[in-house]
């Protein structure tokens, strides 16, 4: 799909689109606080093909900090750094000047961990272009992601599905909630650029479920 080169990138599901009762915004940390189950929830499109079917998922490995990620379908081998969450609740994201770096959410588990591991990449940016995860959304269900771990073992993930949701209607619980294996998301900017806010509109998600481990 064509996109604009962005100014500026916003995440923003951990806040701005988990909505509790009284109309207000939770953060990641108030989620996991409730410990609730993840409901099913269909994605507003989904790229290609259909979901891919249930396959028995690789046993979750003990806590290990990944290091880097690799898509072989699209071309990416990039580093992964831990951050965290913003004062606001909303999840950080490298700095416009690391456009080919991504980040870990290290507040919820590692990948290989069980539940879901989440990593974030830009994009583009408008000093560079398309940035680390610009073809994310080419992603289809079958293809694999590989992400290399500090204690040498490289946890292998399968892709179920890839889908796009608008970021004022996130779906925060299947992204974040708990899963009974070990799953990665990763997440980047899709859908219109929005040339008032200078941001996009969506937010492309990519679904996966660990397969395999590699490595010592």
């Amino acid at each position: 799909m064509p996109r604009a080169v962005a100014q500026r990138w916003w995440l923003g599901p951990a806040a701005a689109v988990g909505l509790v009762a009284a109309g207000a915004s939770m953060g990641l940390a108030g989620w996991r606080s409730r410990g609730v189950s993840v409901p099913p929830e269909p994605p507003s499109s989904a790229y290609g093909s259909s979901a891919a079917p249930p396959r028995v998922a690789a046993r979750p490995l003990p806590y290990s900090v990944p290091l880097r990620v690799t898509i072989p379908a699209i071309g990416v081998n990039a580093q992964v750094i831990p951050l965290g969450e913003n004062p606001d609740g909303t999840v950080t994201v490298p700095p416009l000047s690391m456009p080919f770096v991504t980040s870990w959410f290290d507040e919820g588990p590692a990948p290989g961990q069980r539940g879901p591991a989440a990593l974030f990449g830009h994009v583009d940016t408008a000093y560079v272009g398309p940035a680390v995860f610009y073809d994310l959304g080419e992603l289809r269900p079958g293809q694999t992601v590989s992400v290399t771990r500090a204690d040498g073992s490289t946890a292998v993930f399968r892709i179920d599905r890839v889908a796009m949701y608008p970021k004022i209607a996130f779906p925060t619980a299947a992204v974040y909630g708990p899963t009974p294996d070990a799953e990665l998301r990763l997440v980047t900017c899709g859908g219109p650029f929005d040339e008032v806010t200078r941001t996009y509109v969506d937010n492309v998600v990519v679904f996966a479920r660990l397969r395999a481990v590699g490595g010592s």
